[in-house]
């Protein structure tokens, strides 16, 4: 059976720990009335289960059943068979089963630097020429500054194209650096295999400062934040080093400088014991940027004339405003960022679609809710009700949703809310270790891995049947069949944005099944540095708090 597998046995295609909650849903199943857990050696079963009466799964467009087999705790490699469809992708079962796509997250992130080469000792076969040195950025008028130029080197290319953003960097490095926070020592040195392994520093750290250190150079000398750093428009799909546009420095904005405040104030305590001069400097741009967003509170940025390149916009800042002083109190302990919060009538609950615009608010709450001494009274009280009620409703919902996952609204980047819904329930298993929570967060990632409607692990390079033709330059430009790894596709997405842009859909798709695996599609299968971002949290919290 080496090689021949069945579409429709659905699950994740990675693996569960031994005490998980194991599920496959079993499609097109002509009701049928048992499965088996083979052994993927011996090809002898090691456990047989009865499936669950046939379902009818709007959101997915299927009827199915689901196979569970979460007695099933021994070590191994295995299959799901049912008879008259087959036999499963192989998944393992292990007590560190996650951990290479945990770590082969996070090394997506070197794939993405710019600014240097990619070498082959540390790149492999999507080694690369140096693209975007980016020494000598000219300013847009939008910036504020008719003439001159600037430096801005280093960071990571945000998406599927060559852009930096300052908004959509704060915002993951706020969820990665939340990941460090937690579990301080999640990844040690030499376990990326990046430059600076053996310096004796954390790979993650260093992997996290590469992308911090460009976001520094976008401070202007008043306090606030370039918005981004593009050309006019986006190159076609070619090499970073053949991507010679004139690249600018466009706007400035309330929005970027709150972001750029939260994650610089977070940085400070991150890389304190490590460095502690750029600690402080960190620190210090984050009060200057604070400062210039109390004096301009209301900047909204809007893509300039002529510019059509990722917009990031955003008008209302309250969740801005309260990321970015939750997390300056904390470094700081100065009242005065306590003070500032909006803390009458805290929204908890989540929508899909609360990425980069709104989702901030959590990462501040996430932040304030560890601290307990340093609140108020009844402040840290209120938190920990609301996080834990949000994360009720969200295992409430996935128990009634087709994959088990609680999302039932798929937006463009809608594998980032499963993800960030995650979070939520991962903070609560913090707060209080309920099983349900952990759970939770489990089953969403056993549907980003496999158990969804595609059938597809989402994450490239990490899976049996992968996305091949994700939307991004690198691994379109490459001559490398496999695209690079590491990165996770955006998921379906109903509104199909690029539907009259060269992207074959099926005819009226389900929900679920608004994706596909193609080069062209921006609108579900390109990757982006906030979709990785709770998905290297997620792993990494499982690989701390599974067993």
């Amino acid at each position: 059976m080496d090689g021949i597998y069945s579409d429709m046995i659905r699950l994740n295609q990675i693996g569960y720990y031994p005490k998980a909650t194991k599920k496959a849903v079993i499609v097109e199943s002509k009701n049928a009335g048992k499965f088996s857990v083979v052994d993927a050696t011996t090809k002898e079963a090691v456990f047989q289960g009865s499936l669950s009466e046939p379902m009818t799964w709007e959101l997915a467009g299927e009827q199915v059943q689901v196979a569970d087999f979460s007695e099933l705790n021994t070590e191994g490699e295995y299959h799901i068979f049912v008879d008259g469809i087959g036999y499963s992708y192989p998944f393992s079962i292990g007590k560190k089963v996650l951990r290479k796509a945990f770590l082969g997250s996070v090394k997506g992130l070197y794939y993405q630097r710019a600014g240097m080469a990619l070498e082959e000792q540390y790149a492999g076969k999507w080694h690369r020429p140096m693209g975007h040195p980016d020494d000598s950025i000219l300013f847009h008028p939008s910036s504020g500054k008719d003439t001159g130029y600037m430096a801005s080197p280093k960071g990571w290319y945000d998406a599927g194209d060559y852009g930096k953003y300052v908004l959509n960097a704060s915002f993951p490095l706020g969820q990665f650096f939340q990941l460090q926070e937690d579990y301080p020592e999640i990844i040690g040195d030499n376990e990326l295999n990046i430059p600076e392994s053996g310096n004796g520093q954390s790979d993650y750290l260093d992997e996290l400062r590469y992308e911090m250190d460009w976001v520094l150079t976008m401070q202007d000398t008043d306090g606030g934040l370039f918005h981004k750093l593009t050309a006019f428009g986006f190159e076609d799909m070619i090499m970073p080093h053949k991507s010679v546009k004139q690249r600018y420095i466009i706007g400035k904005g309330t929005a970027a400088t709150l972001d750029f405040a939260a994650a610089a104030a977070k940085a400070y305590r991150i890389f304190l014991a490590q460095d502690a001069t750029y600690a402080q400097n960190c620190l210090d741009a984050a009060k200057k940027a604070y400062a210039w967003a109390i004096s301009n509170p209301e900047v909204s940025f809007v893509n300039p004339e002529g510019i059509i390149t990722g917009q990031y916009g955003d008008t209302n800042f309250d969740d801005e405003f309260f990321w970015a002083g939750a997390e300056l109190y904390l470094s700081t302990r100065d009242t005065t960022y306590l003070d500032n919060l909006k803390k009458d009538n805290l929204n908890f609950a989540y929508k899909p679609g609360d990425g980069w615009a709104s989702y901030m608010r959590f990462l501040g709450m996430f932040s304030l809710v560890k601290q307990k001494d340093a609140l108020p009274d009844g402040f840290y009280e209120e938190l920990k009700a609301g996080i834990l009620g949000s994360a009720d409703a969200l295992v409430k919902k996935a128990a009634a949703l087709d994959y088990f996952q609680p999302i039932d609204d798929f937006q463009w980047g809608s594998n980032s809310d499963v993800l960030n819904t995650a979070m939520i329930m991962a903070q609560a298993y913090q707060l209080e270790p309920k099983e349900v929570y952990l759970k939770g967060v489990q089953q969403a990632v056993d549907y980003v891995l496999g158990n969804n409607a595609m059938g597809y692990s989402y994450l490239t390079g990490f899976g049996t049947k992968t996305p091949m033709f994700i939307h991004h330059r690198q691994s379109a430009g490459d001559a490398v069949e496999e695209p690079v790894p590491g990165l996770l596709s955006g998921g379906p997405n109903s509104r199909l944005q690029d539907a009259s842009s060269g992207v074959v859909y099926p005819e009226d798709p389900a929900p679920m099944k608004s994706w596909v695996d193609q080069e062209p599609s921006f609108a579900s299968n390109e990757i982006c540095l906030n979709w990785n971002a709770p998905l290297t949290y997620i792993l990494g919290f499982l690989e701390q708090e599974s067993h």
